[in-house]
């Protein structure tokens, strides 16, 4: 299945076990006002795959509101040979199942 897209349980899990790391590909904006903590911003305005930190033995967790930016910042990885997954439901799937956010 192309692009590889996980639910927002199994990201958690990966972010609990210390397994990946998230990058936020919504603008600023949106950012300050509600985001994941610990999530890294690269607005897709901008997305640019090289940009993303790697680190070894994580996988790259790709996310925005709902998943169909970060859908498209994943296909953009594919084509720069960086391995990364979309987070379906995005920011707001993962408020729904009542995972931490802040703002600010």
């Amino acid at each position: 299945m192309f692009p590889k897209e996980i639910d927002v349980q199994t990201a958690a899990a990966l972010l609990n076990d210390d397994k990946a790391i998230l990058v936020d590909c919504r603008e600023i904006e949106e950012y300050r006002r509600l985001r994941i903590p610990g999530a890294i911003l690269l607005p897709l305005s901008s997305f640019d795959p090289a940009q993303i930190p790697a680190v070894e033995g994580k996988s790259i967790l790709i996310h925005c509101a709902s998943g169909g930016r970060s859908r498209e910042a994943v296909i953009r990885c594919y084509h720069s040979d960086v391995e990364a997954i979309n987070v379906d439901g995005g920011i707001l799937g993962w408020q729904h199942a009542g995972f931490p956010t802040e703002s600010g």
